[in-house]
């Protein structure tokens, strides 16, 4: 079915609960597997019928913020959503406690068990206004995002869409266009100060309601982190420090020296080459077509699937006025359909998010038919993978999208491939400090995140010449995943590790790599993140010599890619 022709009617929420309550009663009352296993199977329809109107309505309100009816509708779910995350908790008690846990585990895996455990310990009666409450913040936060206009050059512009500005080959246009850019958050930054004050505090005051001393551990606990902790992930920042933070600090500096500049600020760091940037040579209906060829030819996989999204519109790429920004991949599960969203804006990234988005609904679409909901994607980690990888797997139709600028695609891909990663450290270092330390201020805040760009990122004094708000430690504010996800954003430095896992693999063995990838799609959430790495022949992260002997390998691609530029 179309997503046009897909009908979204709001759920009856007190229908919904009775109907679960009682068919909660009945598999607790079961005196048998099979009717356990009934009961839950009947569960999870009514629970798939609730996420399938959530994600039409999630849908519709980012493809239009601006629409009032999905908008009211997103607010429904803010209120709804913790409700029924409720009587999902007492599902996940019961299925603790069963008697038959292990003739069910045998049927529909342990991983559904696992993530019971740790979806209960972060839930529970006494938290569900605090959680309407943080959605409605959340909302806030976008929607303030998505409302920016931002006057430049006598037109306007969202944030997406200023993207192209700030990869100008003039250096006054770049500063320009940051000022542009930086100028609504410096406007709005105590609004986003109140917004994130307030979602820390009540985050906090949720986990110590439910015994947690404060929201870290709850949070991994909600990112489903069920065979690593904070321990793990510290350790594996110390790694990126060693081996990853050194290498960016190189590509930096090849960086100025390309450019002819004197120093690097904040409005050069998206531009790569004096020349310009690689960008797409074509329109958006262009980059779509080569999409279908590159996708008809990776694999018959591939085909089918992105014939699939294609005719049945399961994909909006293009920027609007309005639109929410970022781009996401999600599943409607009635329709067994994934959906990509995306904000092209005339750049590389207009091709990056389209392999990006689309290894995370090949993923899901791998694995629709899965018995549970929770196995439509994997822990998200994991995903990334998914989707990582696939950026890296279409590397030889690439030049189908830059033709003479392939080369240079490459070397930007690869080198932001790495460069990400100490980010992304410095982000999810940024969380811990901030919720360990709940009572920090605004001022606070902004300043322990200066000095971590100083440690991960290497933004000395001066980079932000010009740009007091930025100086004064905002840029994270325009991270949304601060706001809506929190602790989500090193999953990112997880996958990206094992995504250049299969970088190296597919240049020794293709086809050896790509079926790998295949079995990691097809497993969806059935697994724990660090089995999936271990059932794909991957290496985890959290290996001490993983990155110790992964990184010279890329440094070596990176010296053979930065050889074939033109000069």
């Amino acid at each position: 079915m179309k997503f046009s022709e897909m009908k979204y009617q709001r759920p009856d929420l007190d229908a919904l609960k009775r109907s679960v309550s009682r068919l909660i009663d009945e598999f607790e009352a079961a005196t048998t597997a099979d009717a356990a296993l009934d009961a839950i199977q009947e569960v999870n329809r009514l629970r798939m019928d609730f996420q399938t109107m959530f994600e039409l309505a999630f849908i519709r309100n980012s493809v239009d913020t601006r629409d009032e009816f999905y908008k009211a509708e997103k607010a429904f779910f803010d209120e709804a959503s913790p409700e029924v995350e409720a009587l999902e908790t007492r599902l996940r008690q019961a299925l603790i406690a069963s008697p038959h846990r292990p003739a069910l585990e045998e049927r529909l895996g342990r991983q559904w068990f696992r993530l019971a455990e740790v979806q209960t310990r972060s839930f529970g009666d006494a938290v569900v206004q605090d959680m309407q409450r943080v959605n409605a913040r959340v909302t806030d936060y976008n929607q303030l995002v998505a409302s920016a206009r931002i006057s430049f050059a006598g037109e306007t512009y969202n944030l997406s869409q200023m993207a192209t500005f700030t990869q100008s080959t003039d250096r006054d246009t770049r500063r320009n266009a940051a000022q542009a850019m930086f100028g609504f958050f410096a406007e709005h930054g105590d609004e986003f100060d109140r917004i994130y004050d307030d979602l820390v505090r009540m985050r906090t005051a949720m986990a110590q309601k439910l015994g947690y001393d404060n929201f870290v551990q709850m949070g991994y606990d909600r990112m489903n982190r069920t065979d690593y902790g904070p321990k793990e992930i510290a350790q594996f920042r110390e790694a990126i420090r060693r081996h990853i933070v050194p290498l960016v600090a190189e590509l930096h500096e090849k960086q100025r020296e390309r450019l002819g500049l004197d120093a690097l600020r904040i409005y050069d760091t998206a531009l790569q080459f004096r020349d310009g940037n690689p960008c797409p040579k074509g329109d958006p209906a262009w980059i779509l077509d080569n999409g279908r060829r590159m996708y008809a030819e990776l694999s018959s996989e591939t085909d089918a699937f992105f014939r699939y999204m294609v005719d049945n519109e399961l994909m909006d790429l293009l920027s609007r006025d309005g639109k929410r920004v970022g781009g996401y991949c999600t599943f409607i599960p009635n329709f067994k359909a994934p959906f990509i969203f995306a904000n092209f804006n005339g750049t590389l990234g207009d091709v990056t998010v389209l392999t990006h988005e689309a290894g995370h609904a090949f993923q899901a679409y791998q694995s629709r038919d899965m018995k549970l909901p929770e196995y439509f994607f994997p822990t998200s980690e994991a995903a990334e993978i998914d989707s990582m990888s696939m950026e890296f797997f279409t590397w030889p139709w690439m030049p189908l999208f830059f033709q003479e600028d392939a080369d240079k695609f490459f070397y930007t891909h690869l080198a932001d491939s790495v460069a990400s990663i100490a980010y992304m450290a410095a982000v999810d270092e940024f969380q811990h400090v901030v919720y360990e330390h709940p009572a920090l201020t605004p001022a606070e805040r902004k300043a322990k995140w200066r000095e971590l760009e100083r440690i991960y990122l290497g933004r000395s004094d001066g980079f932000y010449e010009g740009f007091p708000y930025l100086e004064e430690g905002g840029f994270w504010q325009r991270q949304l995943h601060i706001y809506n996800y929190p602790f989500y954003y090193i999953d990112y430095a997880l996958a990206q590790v094992c995504a250049l896992q299969y970088f190296i693999w597919m240049q020794e063995n293709r086809e050896a790599a790509w079926s790998s990838y295949l079995r990691l799609c097809s497993l969806g959430g059935s697994r724990s993140f660090l089995e999936l790495v271990n059932e794909a022949g991957l290496r985890s992260p959290f290996e001490a010599s993983t990155l110790e002997e992964l990184m010279p390998k890329v440094q070596d691609a990176l010296r053979e890619l930065e050889a074939r530029l033109p000069s």
